[in-house]
């Protein structure tokens, strides 16, 4: 009977320890759980330097405050040949989709690289060959150190490093407002669903203009 009721003792610690990790049993991962309490508490970023691709720095709070806009955010290092890649691709379209919509006034999109390797001279190539429209989609890269992991942090961002000078990365697109918060994370594979989040942000900071 005592083995029993510790081993009931046990599951109910177990089950209670999983509600708390997953809220309740309404996220079953942690990145889930992360994308929920985003959208639930949208989050500000620090204040860190970046590196510009025409060179010199700036405070990338205020590269995403400058103009008021809602900026679509991802993650990528330069010599990725495999996911960064595919964003890219899907970058490629929400590009053409803002200019299609005329959002380009209201909507961008920002590719920070996490590689230190990166200098703003392969960012600049790498704009080129990805056909990135400035006025749309723009590059920065991160200095190592602290700052990086900052913001590496803020955007729950996991960098590990693989064979062959690669990295394993979680990839996905975080839709940021101009204050600067981070409102809401979407899936890799889903762009159209981060243009609807912005598009959203959009018309909310409408509607307050107008009262």
């Amino acid at each position: 009977m005592r083995l029993f009721l510790s081993i009931l003792l046990v599951c109910a610690l177990g089950i209670g320890a999983l509600a708390h990790l997953t809220q309740g049993f309404t996220a079953l991962t942690a990145e889930t759980a992360r994308r929920n309490d985003v959208a639930a508490s949208p989050r500000l970023i620090s204040d860190v330097e970046v590196l510009l691709p025409a060179g010199g720095s700036a405070q990338l709070s205020s590269l995403l405050q400058n103009d008021g806009r809602i900026t679509i955010v991802n993650f990528i290092y330069t010599r990725c040949v495999t996911l960064c890649l595919a964003m890219g691709s899907e970058y490629q379209q929400l590009q053409q989709a803002i200019v299609d919509e005329g959002l380009q006034d209201r909507v961008r999109l920002l590719s920070i690289s996490f590689d230190p390797t990166d200098s703003p001279d392969h960012l600049r190539r790498y704009s080129k060959t990805m056909k990135a429209n400035p006025d749309v989609w723009q590059f920065v890269t991160m200095m190592p150190g602290e700052q990086r992991q900052r913001v590496l942090d803020d955007f729950g961002i996991v960098v590990i490093p693989a064979p062959f000078d690669e990295y394993e990365h979680n990839a996905a697109y975080h839709v940021v407002s101009s204050e600067p918060r981070l409102g809401r994370i979407v899936d890799y594979g889903e762009p159209m669903l981060a243009l609807a989040y912005a598009k959203r942000a959009v018309q909310d900071i409408e509607k307050k203009g107008a009262m």
